[in-house]
C-alpha cells in the first residue's frame, strides 16, 4: 500500500514489475490522489491546490499509465478515489484539511484495506515503516492503516502471511555518496554521512533484495509517466544514468511480520518475498499471491 500516486513507482517498481512479469496477483492500494504535490509540467500549472485544485484527477491517469508499464492491473485507491485526500507535508495547513488522510480514523480507514484483503486473500504486503521511510504524515497514516487492517484481516483469516517494509540499506547509500563525491550535480551535494539522511537500515535489518534488473527499463517508463511529479532533470534518472539497471532494478525490504525464509549471498538476505511460503494454484491477492 502506497501514499500517493507516483510512490508505488519509486519505491517498489522493480519489485511489482517482477512479480506481475512471473504471474502473480499484484494489487495496488493507492491511500489518497497526490492532490498537494508539485507540478513540473508548466502547463499543467494551474491544476495546483491553490489554483483549480484538479491535479488529482489528472494523476489517476498517470498512476494508471505507470502500473500499465509495470504490468500491474489491478489498481485501487483506499475507499474509492477522493476518499482521503493528500495531507501535504508534516506541520502544513494541509494536514487540518477535513478529507486529510493524517487525520483519518484509523479503523474506518483500515476498513476500507481490509474489504480488499477479503476479496484477494494476500499472502504479501508492502508498506512503509512506522517512520513512513522518510516522515511524510500520509506514509506515516499509510504504515499505520496497513498494519491495523492487517490486524483484522488475520482474525479473519485472510490477512498476509508476511509484512514487509520498504527499505533502503546503509551501505547502499553510502557508496552513492562516495560514487558521486566529485560529480557535476551531485544529488547528495551537502550530505557528509548517511546518517544525515532521514532513512536508511542497517544492512542487518535487510530482510529481502529483489534483483529486478532485467525490467528496469520498466521502472524507468512507469516514471515518467508521473511526469507531473517526477521531471526529466530529476535526480532519479541521474542515478540512473550512472548506476542503470542496478539503481533502477534493485529494492530492499524489511521482514514486519510473518517467518523469513530462505536467502542468499554473503548477507542471507532473501531474494523473494514469497520464500518460506507454500505456493499453490495461483489466487488473487493484495500485495501479492502467486
Amino acid at each position: 500500500m502506497h501514499a500517493h500516486p507516483d510512490d508505488e513507482s519509486i519505491s517498489t517498481g522493480a519489485t511489482m514489475a517482477h512479480y506481475a512479469a512471473q504471474g502473480a496477483q499484484v494489487t495496488l492500494v493507492t491511500c489518497t490522489l497526490g492532490e498537494e504535490g508539485e507540478i513540473y509540467v508548466p502547463e499543467l500549472a494551474r491544476l495546483a491546490a491553490a489554483e483549480a485544485d484538479q491535479l488529482g484527477g489528472y494523476r489517476i491517469a498517470e498512476l494508471r499509465a505507470a502500473c500499465a508499464a509495470l504490468g500491474v492491473s489491478d489498481v485501487r485507491f483506499l475507499g474509492g478515489a477522493g476518499r482521503f485526500r493528500d495531507s501535504g507535508m508534516m506541520g502544513l495547513d494541509t494536514n487540518q484539511h477535513p478529507r486529510s488522510f493524517w487525520r483519518a480514523d484509523l479503523d474506518v480507514a483500515a476498513g476500507y484495506l481490509v474489504e480488499v484483503m477479503r476479496e484477494t486473500r494476500p499472502q504479501v504486503m508492502i508498506t512503509y515503516d512506522e517512520h513512513g521511510f522518510y516522515g511524510h504524515p500520509d506514509h506515516i497514516q499509510a504504515h499505520r492503516v496497513a498494519m491495523r487492517a492487517a490486524e483484522l484481516a488475520r482474525a479473519e483469516g485472510v490477512g498476509p502471511a508476511k509484512i514487509y517494509w520498504t527499505a533502503l540499506p546503509k551501505s547502499v547509500l553510502e557508496a552513492g555518496l562516495h560514487a558521486f563525491a566529485d560529480s557535476v550535480g551531485n544529488p547528495f551535494e551537502g550530505v557528509e554521512s548517511v546518517d544525515d539522511f532521514p532513512f536508511g537500515n542497517a544492512d542487518s535489518d535487510i530482510a529481502a533484495r529483489i534483483d529486478a534488473t532485467d525490467l528496469h527499463e520498466a521502472k524507468v517508463a512507469a516514471l515518467k509517466a508521473h511526469a507531473t511529479q517526477i521531471p526529466d532533470s530529476s535526480w532519479l534518472y541521474a542515478l540512473a544514468g550512472d548506476f542503470g539497471s542496478e539503481f533502477m532494478g534493485v529494492e530492499y525490504y524489511t521482514l514486519a511480520a510473518g517467518e523469513r525464509g530462505p536467502g542468499g549471498g554473503p548477507n542471507g538476505w532473501e531474494t523473494d518475498l514469497f520464500a518460506g511460503l507454500a505456493t499453490g494454484d495461483p489466487e488473487p491477492a493484495e500485495a501479492g499471491t502467486r
